[in-house]
């Protein structure tokens, strides 16, 4: 459009206004065409706006009818636990024989997620916890899902999204959390570096926990392209040996790089295998150093001793890359670097020297113990699965003076966190309703939070448990929706089952 009239809003409005006022005169849009520099198409379309906009300010509001309490719960509960969009709940009413429109759908949901965000922003009274931090990334991958998750209960104490990932971002979860009365006794991650830089900001003194299932896959990684590399270095033994043959009944081999000698071939296969084979040694030692408890001939092995062994296999898969041709080198060079990076935070879940755990383990019980009956207590814990499982179990199997420092112990070592699996579940949660919704609405994530936060488990260690009664808050209610302030699911009286098409809305109270 050019210059003159028509360029604010301003002057729009004027100009439909003249268009409503002087419809049917003959030559008013051309006028106006030729003088504010608009085409005829855009006034027609402007009056039609205007005409528009008119009756939707002067129409009658119809009254919003009031949802029943059966209604809500089944929309909820529909949009929940069934993974469905707006338009899956009203097809799922539908085939009950209940026609309810998009807009009650909508508005049921809308008015849950805005008491799910005030439920999620309520302080948090429980002592100090050890948190799991971790993203997930949906179909916009300039954004991502930020959870902070009870690493011993899987209770969600906050998450946002999706922002940002960045230590910004982490940085202002981790205060709101502080905010709402939230302390932790340490943090655990897969290392990423916007995390690092949120927890160095939030809580410098913490102990910041590295994932040990992270490491241990990235092992998992490069020992199998090295075992891939080896069967492959294997497949091509019958392919030298007709290039030999060849060679010595005079002909040429083929080829760009031909492999003739069956004697330098077999030396480079040893030579591959060899190096597979310490690296499993290598990841082996890895996984029992990064064990709860780690038994020697002379007893628990601790933490310094535990550091000085990591180093030292360092060292030895350093050795080792420097003695691999240049295909496994490079993967062994990004492993070594990995490890370097995560070592510092690898052994946060072992007893500090000074801290009461160690104190009390390795002093007081272990003069009431012995370090010979200790090591058999930490024996006994890593084959729990056998002897227990329970620790009631365990502990009947003691001597009856040995059972109150073992009961510590064993409370001690199964409440030693090394991973962030539980957070890893919440996301595992989220991820079908990234595929229906493709974006997670802070709404929505309070909701399914709220859900998750008061779901009972069915079987399992902790049947009969919600993450909030596991973290300490007994009280909690068993109903989700209850404790969104919705009527408990005996109060909720059925609706009748009904094809009248007037709809029913949301339920504001």
């Amino acid at each position: 459009m050019d210059g003159g009239d028509g360029n604010t809003g301003t002057d729009r409005v004027r100009v439909v206004g003249q268009l409503l006022g002087q419809a049917g005169e003959y030559g008013v849009v051309t006028g106006l065409s030729r003088t504010i520099g608009v085409a005829r198409q855009t006034l027609y379309r402007w009056r039609e706006r205007g005409r528009a906009a008119v009756e939707a300010a002067f129409a009658p509001v119809a009254p919003a009818p009031v949802a029943t309490p059966d209604l809500t719960r089944r929309i909820l509960t529909t949009l929940v636990a069934g993974h469905a969009s707006d338009r899956g709940i009203q097809d799922c009413l539908a085939a009950e024989g209940r026609a309810v429109s998009l807009g009650t759908v909508a508005g049921v949901v809308q008015a849950a997620e805005q008491r799910a965000l005030r439920v999620m922003a309520a302080p948090a009274a429980v002592g100090p916890r050890v948190l799991a931090l971790d993203e997930i990334y949906g179909n916009n991958r300039h954004g991502a899902t930020l959870s902070v998750v009870d690493a011993l209960s899987g209770a969600v104490w906050a998450t946002a999204g999706p922002v940002a990932v960045d230590g910004e971002s982490w940085t202002l979860l981790l205060w709101e959390v502080q905010a709402r009365g939230l302390r932790w006794a340490g943090t655990v991650s897969d290392g990423g570096l916007a995390m690092q830089q949120a927890c160095a900001v939030v809580d410098p003194e913490g102990r910041h926990q590295r994932d040990i299932w992270h490491v241990l896959h990235v092992c998992a990684q490069v020992q199998g392209r090295l075992d891939r590399w080896v069967r492959s270095l294997e497949a091509q033994t019958a392919t030298v040996a007709r290039q030999a043959a060849r060679v010595a009944a005079g002909g040429r081999a083929r080829g760009k790089q031909p492999r003739t000698d069956m004697a330098e071939h077999a030396s480079f296969v040893a030579h591959a295998q060899a190096i597979a084979a310490a690296l499993a040694y290598l990841t082996g030692e890895l996984r029992r150093l990064l064990g709860v408890v780690v038994l020697t001939p002379g007893g628990l092995m601790d933490s310094a001793t535990r550091r000085t062994e990591l180093e030292t296999l360092l060292l030895l898969l350093a050795d080792l890359r420097h003695q691999a041709p240049a295909l496994p080198q490079a993967e062994l060079t990004r492993l070594h670097k990995h490890l370097t990076g995560a070592l510092p935070g690898l052994l946060t879940f072992t007893p500090a020297p000074g801290t009461r755990v160690r104190v009390l383990a390795h002093e007081q019980w272990g003069q009431t113990l012995g370090s010979a009956h200790l090591a058999l207590v930490a024996w006994a814990w890593q084959r729990r699965a056998v002897l227990g499982p329970s620790t009631e179990q365990l502990l009947a199997g003691f001597p009856e003076d040995w059972r109150p420092a073992a009961r510590v112990l064993l409370n001690t070592w199964d409440a030693t966190v090394r991973a962030s699996s539980l957070v890893e579940n919440w996301h595992s949660l989220l991820r079908p309703h990234l595929a229906v919704h493709r974006t997670l609405s802070p709404g929505l994530l309070a909701l399914l939070a709220v859900y998750h936060n008061h779901q009972v488990a069915s079987r399992g260690a902790h049947a009969g448990l919600s993450p909030f009664q596991r973290s300490g808050l007994n009280e909690a209610p068993t109903d989700w929706l209850v404790a969104l302030g919705y009527q408990s699911a005996h109060h909720a009286c059925p609706t009748s089952v009904t094809a009248h098409p007037s709809d029913v809305q949301s339920e504001v109270a």
